[in-house]
């Protein structure tokens, strides 16, 4: 499953995160962390999709790094009809 939270494109975070926040870590401007008190541990999400060559690599990076292997990256370019 697919959060909801997530910016339709490229990439995306699954139900797989931890929410360990590596990703918000590494790029700060793309992804964003949710620790709501009300469940028992926090998750991320992307907030904005990569517009720059230098956002690109630093979201590649973020899914490379990702302990749970929770970002997706579309392997085809991202069209407007096609679901997170």
């Amino acid at each position: 499953m697919i959060f909801i939270e997530n910016i339709k494109g490229r990439y995306s975070i699954t139900d797989k995160c931890i929410g360990c926040e590596l990703c918000v870590a590494i790029a700060p401007a793309n992804f964003a962390a949710d620790s709501d008190a009300d469940i028992e541990y926090g998750y991320c999400y992307l907030i904005k999709q990569p517009d720059s060559a230098h956002e690109e690599s630093l979201c590649a990076e973020a899914a490379n790094s990702c302990p749970s292997d929770a970002i997706t990256k579309k392997s085809v370019a991202y069209k407007e009809d096609q679901h997170p």
